[in-house]
């Protein structure tokens, strides 16, 4: 894996562990469970940083 790379997964990590300690801290299975789930900044973050993970910072769309 290259540095460029590293980044997008080491910023994955982050996210997921911020978003994590948010659910255990509300006492949450799920970000689906929460009220705040549309205007949250941390989901907001995880999501992102999950599509930076899967495309490594390049533009474009995944096909599902």
């Amino acid at each position: 894996m290259s540095n460029e790379e590293d980044k997008y997964e080491e910023e994955l990590d982050k996210a997921l562990q911020a978003v994590k300690a948010c659910q255990e801290k509300l006492q949450l299975d799920s970000c689906m469970q929460c009220d705040k789930i549309f205007e949250c900044t941390l989901r907001k973050t995880y999501v992102d940083a999950v599509y930076n993970s899967m495309s490594k910072g390049q533009s474009g769309g995944f096909e599902f």
